[in-house]
């Protein structure tokens, strides 16, 4: 019975004693240039892939080149017309009128008989008065003779000559209120809406009619102090309106107010505006540009290519046709909507990015990109 017993137990630790050999056996080691698990390469060392690593590619932009030509530094404002010539036509009389000499709306020239009033009363007052001046004529040159002859004595002319020169004033007087019932054109222009009828009684400073000359128009508008400076007689203004889309109309500064405004801190300007054709209209809102300046083969690029950093401005100049590209220092002069000019920084001949200068500041220096088309 215990043959068995004893043969089952020497079995049994032979088999526990080879489990622990095999456990303990040492790893084998790796083939030289085979792969490590785990690593994910192959044998060779490449990628995975089996290709070279690619450069990276090229980012799409948009640029143009700079523009070389000339550019004017302009500054807008707005503005009213003015009648080169404006006056409300008044009586300075008290009289009835008698007779209306021009049509509404109507051409006159200068000196031309506009309002007739009834002049009987006037007439009747200066031949009263000179006939009151040439009885103190006689009267004086009575007393000279009764002077001469030792009759009278000097104070006795001198009164003389005083009633005189009275009656004298009286009928420059009447004179004057005489030559007041007749009103006349004071300049060339355009006759306005009459406001009286012939046959009405009008007193002194009532409202007749209106007289514009509006061959040339005046133009009023400000401009902020910082360009009082730069503001000259002669500088170019071109006029744009709203009566009028899509015109221009062409003028010159001919003064300038010496005050600047403390409420607004802009200064006055005046311009004449040629009106030959008579479609401007006093009154009418304008809007002015101003030409402060003119150069003459100035580099200039859109106004979207600049790219501030800090107080400096920068640009993405594209080499060799895209290749590459290098951010570029540049300076800045004059503006004008949508565009810049550059006095340092890029020449004639240089192409800067437009759109995506955003995505290459992302970027490492150098850059390539592809220039789109348009």
């Amino acid at each position: 019975m215990r043959r068995p017993f004893l043969l089952i137990s020497v079995l049994s630790a032979l088999l526990l004693a080879a489990c622990g050999n095999k456990s303990e056996a040492p790893p084998a080691k790796p083939v030289e240039g085979a792969a490590k698990p785990g690593d994910g390469k192959p044998s060779d060392g490449k990628p995975a892939g089996g290709s070279a690593a690619k450069p990276p590619m090229a980012l799409p932009v948009k640029a143009v080149a700079v523009t070389v030509g000339t550019f004017s530094t302009d500054i807008t404002a707005v503005g009213s017309l003015l009648a080169d010539e404006s006056v409300l036509v008044r009586s300075e009389i008290d009289g009835r009128v008698t007779a209306l000499h021009f049509q509404e709306g109507q051409a006159v020239a200068k000196g031309a008989r506009l309002v007739s009033f009834d002049a009987s009363e006037y007439q009747a007052a200066l031949a009263a008065s000179s006939a009151e001046l040439r009885t103190k004529t006689s009267d004086h040159e009575r007393a000279k003779d009764l002077l001469a002859k030792g009759f009278v004595s000097v104070e006795v002319v001198d009164r003389a000559r005083g009633a005189m020169e009275v009656a004298a004033a009286r009928v420059q007087q009447d004179q004057a209120r005489l030559a007041k019932t007749a009103i006349f054109a004071p300049f060339s222009g355009v006759m306005g809406l009459r406001q009286i009828s012939p046959g009405a009684y009008v007193k002194t400073g009532d409202s007749l009619a209106r007289v514009e000359s509006i061959a040339s128009i005046k133009l009023d508008f400000r401009v902020p102090e910082t360009y009082v400076g730069r503001l000259a007689r002669g500088q170019p203004v071109a006029v744009s309106l709203d009566a009028f889309p899509g015109e221009r109309f062409q003028g010159r500064i001919f003064a300038v107010e010496p005050v600047v405004d403390e409420k607004s801190r802009t200064v006055l300007a005046r311009a004449h505006v040629p009106n030959a054709g008579g479609k401007l209209k006093p009154g009418l809102f304008a809007r002015v540009s101003v030409q402060l300046d003119k150069r003459e083969q100035a580099v200039s690029i859109p106004e979207q290519a600049i790219v501030p950093q800090g107080k400096d401005t920068f640009v993405y100049k594209v080499l060799d046709k895209g290749a590459k590209t290098q951010i570029t220092k540049v300076q800045i002069g004059g503006r004008r909507p949508g565009e810049v000019e550059i006095t340092a920084g890029l020449a004639a001949g240089d192409m800067v990015v437009t759109e995506g200068a955003l995505k290459l500041a992302r970027m490492p220096p150098g850059a390539p990109v592809m220039v789109l088309p348009g």
